[in-house]
C-alpha cells in the first residue's frame, strides 16, 4: 500500500513536470513566434521606406540605406528592380 502510493505520487508529479514543460515550450515559442514578426514587420517598412525614396527622391543609394535602415546591398537590388 505504501509503496503502491509512493508510486503514484511520483508518477503524478513527473506529469506535473511535464506539463510545466510544455507549458514553458509553448510560451518560448509564443515569445519567439511575437519576436519574429516583429523583425518581419520592421523589414517589411524599411523596404517601403527606400521604395518610396528611391521612386520619389534623387537620393543616392548610400543616403537611402542610411535614413531606411537596410544595408546599402539591399538598397542597390530595390533600385534595380524598380528599374525593370
Amino acid at each position: 500500500m505504501l509503496a503502491e502510493n509512493l508510486e503514484n505520487l511520483v508518477q503524478k508529479e513527473r506529469l506535473q513536470s511535464e506539463q510545466r514543460g510544455e507549458i514553458r515550450g509553448i510560451q518560448k515559442g509564443r515569445v519567439e513566434g511575437r519576436m519574429e514578426g516583429r523583425m518581419e514587420g520592421e523589414q517589411a517598412s524599411q523596404v517601403k521606406i527606400a521604395h518610396n525614396l528611391i521612386s520619389r527622391t534623387d537620393m543616392d543609394d548610400a543616403t537611402i540605406a542610411d535614413v531606411s535602415g537596410l544595408p546599402i546591398e539591399e538598397v542597390i537590388k530595390l533600385r534595380s528592380a524598380s528599374k525593370h
